[in-house]
């Protein structure tokens, strides 16, 4: 069940496994240029996740954690809806969402031929000018007729290049929530964990113009009409059902070179591990105190602590499967393959001794790149306070600037920021290189004797930019007096701090890692043709790199260690009996609790209980969130939100006994739409079917 197919290449790869599994479809049911079909039915949801049309009125099905920022954008303390959920009771109340737009995909197409044409015959330096010339020209003649945006993406490292030609609407709406004590139940306690009891879900319906076609928003857009849209099984699922992903996974990198994982697995990861756990613990304190900030950072703590818990998984699941001694037992077996053939030898002889010697060499940087993100790069306060001296000195109207950072100052507390500015600084001295330190941490250890949290108390009193009242204040000024607002701003401390790590970043750390990555591309490559020259039997797949995929594989549970065997899907009853410990992360709504003790679950439980959620075998990455998983009939069984912790190494090496997807049961869904909130009139634009 491994893999991360490509639709357009289901006929010669994986149909005829899929059908003799139970699939009852044909791969042109699945994607066509010809006719309307299930791609049609699933969007780029946002910027990073996966989204699927459940109506022929554009009503749309994500992850609550997906549509997080958008319920939380239109959350004040009198109107909480993260906390209690929301629901619109007819269109009007639909929500309107700025800068949240869904993409289709129309069509993808094989352009490798014209990609790589003459780039063959100029020197290597000189082939990536050919290469990106050739892309843009066929963006170009993609996007002719202006209605839809094209990009090319290689795979297996540029041994292949396709076209996708994309539609996007940007006027979503969000039209219901679930309370996060549902949508987000169990929080960061049971992220990434299995068993799992959350309704992580959340509805948007996408608007078009009177054509059908995209439109900024207006009152008067009507609800979009999809070329296709999924029906809803209402028959459940059993254990080794068949079960399909369609969606968007993110990233993965399969082919990862030993090295190349000894130093993510084993530096990398531990490193950015510990600064998020100090980056949450600054966070959680302040969010504990108020509820006000608990709101502005809401999401942006769960984007710190979803890839920190899956880091811990993942050193963890790569060091049970020996992942690094199972990649050196491969190359040295490529190796004796190499040796076997003289012209082997000669396209293939150094490769392994090159990238041994390039990883040795790039370490340094790698580790202070990555260090650079998680700590100053991370800070919220000196990146904008660089956004505003950028704008200014682009002259934008005051305006404009002033309206591109009230949504900022709206989710920002200074003394918050301020307070992680010095932890991740003493971040940054402790694990950093001296020669990646920056000049005004030579001030800190002369005036403030190496006391971060001094310097940083007397640097955002300083700044011009620690509220909106005060941007407002040199926005006066810089209307009167350009040249003395951006006088002022040249000596503001945070912008001062924040360049200092941008001329390390510029000047030492990126112009290496850059120069190492393009070495690496070109092995990669070779590495990449080597081994489907070595494994002609193999079906390979190419790394993930957010473009629709196909994964499918069956329901079932796991047993991630001796003497524990995990079912593959939970009930409502394990939310009462979380919800019963008493702990802050299962608190739930009396409703619920009151549902169940009635056995109120209308048509969607089965004997006397209500699913909750399952787990399959489907190959996942983050970009899957959303995701629709889907029966043999290519009808909607669940909403795909998460992996098992167990199996968060699948980015790098995919156990076929560990690596589960963690889905939210549709009928769990339907039960919390109509019987919790009361918006049962939305399944009336449903297609359910129980046959």
């Amino acid at each position: 069940d491994e893999g991360m197919w490509l639709l357009s290449l289901l006929e010669g790869y994986t149909i005829e496994d899929m059908q003799s599994k139970g699939f009852k479809l044909t791969a042109e049911d699945i994607y066509s240029v010809n006719q309307a079909c299930l791609k049609d039915a699933v969007v780029i949801f946002g910027g990073g996740c996966t989204g699927e049309l459940i109506s022929d009125e554009g009503l749309l099905l994500t992850n609550h954690h997906c549509g997080y920022g958008a319920i939380q954008r239109h959350s004040t303390v009198e109107n909480d809806y993260l906390t209690d959920g929301f629901w619109a009771m007819s269109r009007e109340e639909e929500l309107p969402n700025e800068n949240l737009s869904v993409r289709f995909l129309r069509s993808m197409k094989d352009v490798t031929e014209e990609v790589l044409q003459g780039a063959g015959q100029v020197e290597a330096q000189k082939a990536d000018s050919v290469i990106s010339a050739n892309i843009g020209q066929i963006i170009g003649k993609a996007n002719e007729e202006g209605a839809f945006e094209s990009m090319v993406r290689p795979m297996f490292y540029g041994n292949q290049y396709f076209l996708f030609v994309y539609e996007r609407y940007s006027d979503v709406r969000l039209v219901g929530a679930p309370p996060s004590s549902i949508g987000n139940f169990g929080k960061d306690n049971d992220n990434w964990m299995w068993p799992r009891h959350t309704g992580d879900f959340s509805v948007f319906r996408v608007y078009a113009n009177g054509d059908n076609e995209p439109a900024a928003y207006s009152p008067d857009n009507v609800p979009y009409r999809p070329r296709q849209f999924f029906e809803i099984s209402m028959n459940g699922i059993e254990k080794g059902d068949f079960t399909m992903i369609l969606g968007y996974p993110g990233s993965t990198q399969q082919f990862l070179h030993s090295d190349a994982l000894n130093i993510f697995a084993g530096v990398v990861m531990p490193m950015n591990v510990e600064i998020r756990t100090r980056r949450m613990e600054v966070m959680d304190n302040f969010m504990q105190q108020s509820d006000e900030v608990r709101i502005q950072y809401s999401s942006k703590y769960r984007g710190v602590t979803n890839a920190w818990k899956k880091w811990q998984g993942a050193i963890r699941g790569l060091e049970r499967l020996n992942a690094i001694e199972v990649k050196e037992d491969f190359e040295a077996s490529f190796a004796e393959w190499v040796q076997g053939d003289d012209e082997r030898k000669a396209v293939y002889g150094e490769m392994l001794q090159h990238f041994e010697e390039i990883y040795e060499e790039m370490e340094d940087y790698d580790v202070a790149s990555n260090l650079l993100r998680e700590t100053a790069f991370a800070l919220e306060l000196p990146r904008i306070a660089s956004s505003v001296a950028y704008m200014m000195n682009d002259t934008l109207n005051a305006e404009v600037i002033a309206s591109r950072m009230k949504g900022f100052y709206k989710d920002f507390y200074a003394p918050l920021d301020q307070e992680m500015f010095a932890v991740m600084m003493e971040q940054y001295r402790e694990k950093s290189n001296q020669q990646f330190h920056p000049e005004f941490f030579t001030e800190v250890n002369a005036k403030y004797k190496g006391d971060f949290s001094a310097y940083a108390e007397k640097i955002y009193k300083k700044t011009s930019l620690s509220s909106m009242e005060a941007l407002n204040g040199l926005l006066e000024t810089y209307s009167s007096n350009q040249k003395k607002a951006l006088k002022k701003l040249e000596k503001d401390p945070l912008i001062m701090v924040y360049n200092q790590f941008l001329e390390i970043y510029r000047q030492q750390v990126n112009p290496q890692v850059s120069a190492y990555n393009s070495q690496l591309d070109g092995l990669y490559k070779l590495w990449v043709t080597g081994q489907f020259e070595m494994q002609p039997e193999v079906r390979h797949y190419p790394d993930a790199n957010f473009t629709m995929r196909l994964t499918y594989g069956e329901v079932e549970g796991y047993q991630p260690e001796d003497a524990v065997k995990y079912d593959y899907y939970t009930t409502l009853s394990g939310i009462i009996e979380k919800s019963r410990e008493g702990k802050h992360d299962y608190v739930i709504p009396g409703k619920l609790e009151e549902l169940y003790n009635a056995g109120d679950y209308g048509d969607y439980g089965v004997n006397g209980t209500m699913p909750v959620c399952f787990t399959a075998s489907n190959h996942t990455s983050g970009g899957n969130s959303g995701s629709p998983v889907i029966d043999a009939q290519g009808r909607l069984i669940g909403i795909n939100f998460d992996r098992n912790w167990h199996g968060t190494m699948s980015d790098e090496m995919y156990d076929p006994d560990m690596c589960r997807n963690i889905a939210v049961d549709i009928r769990y869904v339907l039960f919390i739409i109509d019987k919790y909130a009361g918006a049962g009139y939305l399944l009336d634009e449903m297609v359910l079917a129980d046959d």
